[in-house]
């Protein structure tokens, strides 16, 4: 018997099963729990959740032969646009590479400099790296970012110079230095840098989590080899996880695509799994996820990360609802940010958020900050790099608790500085949710439904620009929360599908036709729209919301028993997966090149080249199979040649070797 412990830490809620992997899958679940996600030291709600399930199973605890992490961390990171400052150098991409890809919006101010150097496209260096100037760029840098991003021109055919300034940030400064090389072996020297930028971003933030979690483990006496899921549901080793953490982006979701596909067997279906801060759609095809052959895209960034097809939008149980107003008239509107529900601020801070709330509410006209708090979440003293003086002393203000809105914010000007505290990760508001809104109208039962009932009376009375307030009273206003909840989620999921059936149209679930559809028009014209595939539902708050999704899409909606854990579930039912990939240039006539991950080397004859590539590839993909914590390796070899036709004689291009490597994790055992 082996007993896998599972972990997922989402945005609100983190979860944990332990999973008999001798049962069959109806019992294979030996105990389950959910603790509440604390953002401000994460290792209390995963110890919460392990407790839990340990001491409620003690005789197969203390069997645990593996313990697998999933986590929204690195997704929920980037759609809120959060995590380190970090630096970046280009090398040979010139300063117009940051209009690609995004490149520029995503660095949002953060330092960076372009020096020359660079490769061409069959490996050989342009002209030799300038360090000099990256060493005294660093030295005006010093410690005012916590990383640094390297990408050089086609270092995915010789990666020299990226490992020349990674290896001289390391001397001068101590930080981590990512190079795009080893993250991707694609070429678009943009997107790899922005890939490296995120990457770069979000180290601090996944080796905060693996040590929180390696050290609970140790307290409960827990050896077992830690694994974490990767972006397209495979399992890496935590140790590799910590350098590559952009390589967990949409951990969470895949793994809930794995578990998804473990609690149910459907072959073919939608799964949507909706968490505080997100809601993750994807196709199971064949009873497994469906990668994106293109780079996960998320909070609309387009990175080069190997990882499930996968829609990510702002949108939970713990979105922020937002009044939007166009023209005279003004709707709800909800995310993408992330908000503590005021009632769960309520169940720690009873007496100051009810006595603020009961305040508010009697006011004869709502003010745009009512109903609103500010928490700090992170200690600032450790992620204060880069703060002004007017930030910091929003920050000192918040030190002892959380402070209302209204007594926080005097000047205009400290809007834009509360702004960049949680942009930075270091504050969260806590104002209306639709998790509050679901408490109102009795379909969730959880925290304190009074500080939800005073939040949406609050919300009721903000008005339009005719001066009407946009809803009667409370009971109203969360309904038409929930009903907004439930339009976008099927907003999505219809968009979602259409992509998947192969329509091109950007936003259809926008066009009129298809909105008349979801609400089964009959006119001259009949019109029905729906999903022709189960919805497969997932999630904490699965079960108060997507039953009315389902129905609105007019399929039949399947909510799996472990729903609520499914992300758990799937942490540790994968596999580990590695690949990698050589390129055979010709460079000139006679010579073959060939281009691995990490060096180059050159050949007289076409058939000596793969064969060295070949044996390189097997080799290299079989130590990172290992050292990503797999057993019982087996490799797998694809070849896609390209040749061109010139006068009618077929000459050689260049030729793709690719490896994977796929096991399944090393289990503990007391035997060893």
């Amino acid at each position: 018997m082996a007993i896998l412990l599972g972990i997922d830490t989402g945005g609100t809620y983190t979860d944990a099963v332990l999973l008999d992997d001798a049962k069959s899958v109806t019992t294979a679940v030996v105990a389950s729990a959910k603790a509440l996600t604390t953002r401000h030291d994460l290792s209390i709600g995963i110890g919460e959740a392990i407790a839990a399930v340990c001491d409620a199973q003690p005789k197969a605890a203390a069997n645990i032969a593996l313990v697998s992490l999933s986590t929204t961390l690195a997704t929920n990171a980037v759609v809120e646009a959060q995590g380190g400052r970090i630096g970046l150098v280009l090398i040979g991409l010139g300063d117009k590479a940051l209009e690609r890809a995004d490149l520029k919006a995503a660095l949002a101010g953060d330092p960076h400099i372009s020096v020359v150097g660079g490769h061409n496209a069959h490996g050989n260096a342009v002209c030799d790296a300038d360090l000099g100037t990256v060493e005294r760029w660093l030295d005006e840098v010093g410690s005012a970012v916590s990383g640094y991003a390297v990408a050089g021109e086609f270092a995915v055919r010789n990666p020299e110079h990226e490992i020349a300034v990674r290896d001289l940030i390391l001397e001068k400064t101590g930080r981590a230095a990512t190079c795009s090389h080893e993250l991707s072996s694609k070429l678009d020297g943009p997107r790899r840098a922005l890939t490296s930028v995120l990457n770069a971003r979000l180290i601090g933030l996944i080796q905060e989590l693996i040590a929180s979690t390696e050290r609970l483990m140790a307290e409960r006496n827990i050896s077992a080899p830690m694994m974490v899921v990767r972006g397209d549901g495979a399992l890496i080793a935590a140790d590799v996880a910590k350098t590559c953490p952009v390589e967990t982006i949409l951990s969470g979701p895949a793994a809930s695509l794995v578990g998804a596909a473990y609690l149910t067997g459907i072959e073919r279906g939608m799964v949507s799994d909706i968490g505080g801060t997100t809601t993750d759609v994807a196709l199971l095809h064949n009873g497994a996820p469906r990668l994106d052959p293109a780079g996960a895209t998320v909070g609309g960034w387009r990175t080069m990360v190997e990882a499930v097809a996968m829609w990510t939008v702002g949108l939970g149980g713990d979105s922020e609802v937002r009044l939007e107003r166009d023209g005279l008239a003004a709707g709800l509107a909800l995310g993408p940010r992330r908000a503590i529900p005021l009632s769960l601020l309520a169940r720690d801070h009873p007496r100051l958020v009810l006595d603020t709330l009961k305040r508010q509410a009697k006011k004869d006209r709502v003010d745009e900050r009512d109903g609103m708090f500010a928490v700090q979440v992170r200690d600032a003293g450790i992620h204060a790099d880069g703060l002004r003086d007017v930030e910091k002393k929003l920050i000192e203000a918040l030190t002892d608790g959380p402070v209302p809105l209204e007594k926080l914010i005097s000047v205009r000007m400290q809007l834009g500085a509360l702004e960049k505290l949680v942009s930075r990760g270091l504050v969260m508001i806590s104002t209306l949710t639709p998790s509050d809104a679901a408490q109102v109208l009795g379909l969730y039962d959880g925290w304190n439904v009074e500080a939800a009932r005073l939040g949406a009376t609050i919300f009721a009375g903000r008005r339009n620009a005719r001066g009407t307030a946009i809803a009667d009273n409370g009971d109203t206003l969360a309904q038409m929360v929930i009903d907004t909840l439930t339009r976008k989620s099927a907003d999505t999921l219809l968009d979602a599908a259409f992509t998947e059936d192969g329509f091109s149209v950007t936003q259809p679930s926008a066009d009129p036709v298809v909105a008349a559809g979801l609400g089964e028009h009959k006119g001259v014209v009949r019109i029905d729209i729906g999903l022709d595939a189960p919805l497969i539902g997932l999630g904490a708050s699965a079960e108060t919301y997507y039953p009315a999704v389902a129905t609105l899409l007019r399929t039949e909606g399947v909510i799996p028993r472990h729903a609520e854990v499914a992300n758990a579930v799937g942490a540790v039912v994968g596999r580990v997966r590695i690949s990698g990939e050589a390129i055979v240039s010709q460079p000139e006539a006679g010579r073959f090149r060939v281009h691995l991950p990490g060096s180059t080397n050159t050949f007289p004859s076409l058939i000596e080249a793969y064969d060295y590539g070949k044996k390189e590839l097997d080799a290299y993909v079989r130590i990172r199979a290992k050292e990503a914590g797999a057993d019982d390796i087996t490799i797998k070899f694809n070849q896609h040649e390209k040749k061109v036709d010139a006068d009618g004689q077929e000459l050689f291009v260049e030729s793709i070797l690719t490896a994977e490597a796929t096991g399944r994790p090393r289990f503990f055992s007391s035997n060893h």
